[in-house]
């Protein structure tokens, strides 16, 4: 186990390069402040340096608020839970701790899930290759896989890439709805999104903000009932 000054202290730190992405990229992105303690329980249980984008996230912001639709994780702070706290960390440092379904690193006001995918044979039920993003879908109930590290995914959303990946799932207004969320929350759309009511005219969907775990409740327990797997873990917020 690698001590904190080992891991902050590297030669090459991916902050610049992380901040110069949001700074000349179309989305909006807004950095969160850190909170100390939990940026470094964070590091230390990942084990992974500020040389990394994942390891530069966790240290130097308590996440990003992406076009106010996403939600990535880093060191907890500005009213974002941490990384630590949302894969349910260990209260002390275990060194054979370690996210068997993966590490979740963002989530999407729908309830949507962005995932680092774990080496655990057990979770194999999940597609794409082990440390490559997956993205549990609200509105397919299924995990499916980006074909991107955690970097890669970064820059992605950095880049505007959102607004193609989510042209089926907004509508009108859809920018002031979500700037109206707090952090806590997610918005509950009924018919729900996987139906054919949504799918059809999703404008015309009811739509209100109830807090973020209820929406993953309620996908995941639709998700064990109707889809193909148990989505697994979704998060602690």
């Amino acid at each position: 186990m690698r001590a904190l000054d080992e891991l902050i202290h590297v030669d090459d730190p991916a902050w610049p390069e992380v901040r110069e992405l949001f700074s000349d990229g179309p989305a909006q992105v807004e950095v969160l402040p850190a909170d100390r303690a939990e940026a470094e329980r964070c590091l230390v249980q990942m084990q992974v340096t500020v040389g990394s984008t994942l390891g530069a996230l966790a240290w130097h912001s308590g996440g990003l608020l992406v076009d106010g639709w996403v939600r990535v994780f880093g060191g907890g702070g500005g009213g974002l839970p941490s990384l630590a706290r949302v894969n349910a960390f260990p209260a002390d440092l275990d060194p054979a701790w370690y996210p068997a379904d993966g590490l979740i690193v963002g989530h999407d006001v729908l309830g949507g899930v962005f995932a680092l995918n774990g080496h655990d044979p057990e979770a194999a039920a999940r597609p794409g290759l082990p440390g490559q993003m997956i993205y549990f879908a609200p509105d397919s109930l299924e995990w499916e896989a980006l074909e991107t590290g955690h970097s890669g995914w970064v820059s992605w959303l950095a880049s505007g890439g959102t607004e193609g990946f989510y042209r089926d799932l907004r509508w009108p207004g859809w920018r002031e709805e979500a700037a109206a969320l707090s952090c806590d929350q997610g918005f509950s759309v009924f018919p729900f999104l996987w139906s054919k009511e949504a799918r059809d005219d999703l404008a015309a969907t009811s739509r209100r903000a109830v807090p973020m775990r209820e929406v993953l409740g309620v996908a995941a327990d639709f998700a064990r009932q109707m889809g193909p797997a148990d989505p697994g873990f979704l998060g602690r917020v």
